[in-house]
Formats: C-alpha cells, structure tokens, sequence
C-alpha cells in the first residue's frame, strides 16, 4: 500500500519557487511554519464585534515564535556562504530563533540583548541552546548598533531582520494565511516593533495575488505600544517602555518598509497603552483559550478600539498575528491574570467549599 506522504518539511521546501535559495542551499530547517489559523468568535463576542477573525498563532514554531521564518533562511545562507558565526541583537524571540538554527547548522551563535528587557522565557532558550549571551547595558537600539558595526567587521554574519532574507521568509506566513483561509483577508492585524513583520506580511500578500494564487490585497493595521511608538509619533524614542518587551523598541530596522506596507494597503500604524494590551492579553486567553505573549495583544487591543470607532464593516474577514506563545513570558502572565492558587487542607471538603460545591 502506497500512501503519499503528508510531511511538513519546513518553509523553505515548501515555498522555494518564491524565496532565494537554489540546489546549492543547504537548509537548515526545523520543520518551522505550517503553524494554525484559529477562529476566534467569542472575542469577537465579547468586543462587539460582527466580522470574522482568524488568528495565526505563530507560538507554535518550532522555538515558539514567527522568527523561526525568517531565521530558517538567513542561518541557511549564512552557512551557504561558509559564516562560522551569526550574531543578532534581540528582545528575546530573535535570540532564542537564532541560537536554535545555529545549533541545528554546528554555526556558533552570540546574541545581545538589553539588560533586564528580557522574558525570562527567552532569555532561557538563548541560554540552553547554546549561544554566547551578552547582556548590554542599555535598551535594544544599542545592541543592534553594536551588532551592526561587528557585522562590517565581516567577521561574524548579523541576522536580524536588517538581513533582507529574514523578511523573505517571514513573508511565507502570508502565503499561509491565504493557502489556509481560500483567500486573503480584508484587513490583517499584527503587532509593531522593529517592524520587519509587517514589511514582510506585505511583500508576501502582493506576491501571492501576483501569482495568482489570491484575488485581492488585505488593509494592514499595525499597532506599536504608547511608549514604543516611534512610527507613529513620527521620531525615534530613545528610552522606550512597555510591558510588551518584544515590540520595545525605538527605532525600527524596517521603518521605510512599514511605512511603504501602511500607506500601499490603505492602512494604518496607531498605539494602544499598555493597559489596552493587558486588558486584550488577558481577554483573549479567556474567551478563546489562546495564550499568547502580551506583544500579540497590540493589535487585538487596536481591534477593538477599531470596533468601538465603527472602522470595521459588518461581514468583514480578519485575521492577525499571534508572534510568540504565552509561555515566553510566564512573569507576566502570572502578574496579570489575577488570580492565585488557593490553598487548602488535603480532604474533598476542603477543595468543594473553595470552588462552591
């Protein structure tokens, strides 16, 4: 009995006619992408909502964010161009992507990241894969400075997404959103911080209708934290402060590309305060039983503000993406949730009082 396989082999084996690698690539995969698109209506519910939102839960690659992408492709070309060592400066999730893909290439790693910005969560996945981890003294802006002047040194390969093939494989998950839904989305939602995301969701919806494989182009909405947004306060913020420490930063790499994705969509960049993300991060762990990193709850945090303007026509396709899993920051989450385990004796009657049994 012949059974033809069915295996995920990762993004770039399975999206290599639109991404620049040959047969001379040597990639190095994980089996990233390939991550759900789950429907979302009781927040829709709860928000007052009248339109469809599918959520692209992106916590489900293979280091528990949508970095892994765009990593897959630059540690694969680094290695192609015989690199020994990649570097990157990270707020968490691109430092435990990148230690992880050069693990998985025998490719040493060293990352930067800002001293005590850091999840926990992250900063453990950097640490066990094995990657050399400095901790500077100053906010995310600052390490990747450092990292791009060592970069020209020519000595190490820098894989941020200041390395153009990170956007390209970021791209791919827009490419999945339409293979998954049969369709592009009239808006897409996402968060905001060094803004390579949206450069590439963009590039990635354009290539897809081009190829006739969509039949239409989503409005993009991005959303930066209040005291993170330098795109939409029009200035780089030299101390940047948010709870969502993935989108902390001052002065996005891809600045240009998000502007350029914003005004070619007919969509917008805004900010939502850190008390609308941890009203939406918690909300939505609630109503759908989707645990995400407070960073994701940006743009559920603009959606309904978009919701309560009546920016959102009835019958409307949405969807959103969800960067990293919840567990990437658990010191959060525990803050946040408002709740703490009750303790009682070890007897049935103890535990049925409790729970008003």
């Amino acid at each position: 009995m012949n059974l033809k396989s069915t295996r995920w082999n990762g993004v770039i084996d399975h999206y290599a006619r639109f991404l620049p690698v040959t047969d001379a690539t040597p990639v190095v995969s994980l089996s990233e992408g390939n991550t759900p698109l789950i429907r979302a209506d009781n927040f829709v519910t709860a928000i007052g909502g009248n339109f469809e939102l599918w959520l692209k839960y992106e916590g489900l690659n293979p280091t528990c964010s949508f970095k892994d992408r765009g990593m897959t492709l630059a540690v694969s070309k680094a290695k192609e161009r015989g690199a020994k060592v990649v570097i990157c400066a990270s707020t968490g999730n691109t430092s435990a992507s990148a230690a992880a893909y050069a693990a998985r290439a025998g490719m040493k790693c060293v990352v930067l990241i800002p001293e005590g910005k850091i999840a926990l969560g992250k900063l453990a996945q950097a640490l066990m894969y094995g990657a050399t981890t400095v901790s500077v003294r100053g906010n995310f802006d600052a390490a990747l400075r450092i990292v791009r002047e060592l970069g020209e040194t020519g000595l190490v390969e820098v894989v941020n997404s200041i390395n153009p093939v990170r956007i390209e494989g970021q791209k791919t998950a827009a490419f999945e959103i339409c293979d998954q839904l049969g369709r592009a989305p009239d808006f897409h939602f996402l968060p905001v911080g060094n803004a390579g995301n949206i450069t590439a969701y963009w590039r990635g919806f354009r290539e897809y209708l081009a190829a006739g494989l969509s039949d239409r182009l989503p409005r993009l909405f991005g959303f930066q934290a209040a005291g993170a947004a330098p795109l939409v306060d029009g200035a780089p913020v030299l101390h940047p402060h948010t709870v969502a420490s993935a989108i902390n930063i001052g002065c996005p790499a891809s600045w240009d590309g998000a502007i350029a994705a914003r005004d070619e969509s007919n969509g917008c960049i805004d900010k939502v305060t850190d008390e609308e993300i941890l009203t939406a991060y918690r909300l939505i762990a609630r109503t759908d039983g989707i645990f995400v990193e407070p960073a994701c709850a940006a743009p559920l945090a603009g959606l309904t503000r978009c919701v309560r303007e009546g920016r959102i026509p009835a019958g409307s396709v949405i969807t959103a993406t969800m960067t990293g899993h919840g567990l990437k920051d658990p010191d959060n989450a525990i803050k946040t949730a408002g709740y703490e385990p009750f303790v009682v004796d070890a007897t049935r009657e103890a535990v049925m009082q409790v729970i008003g049994l």
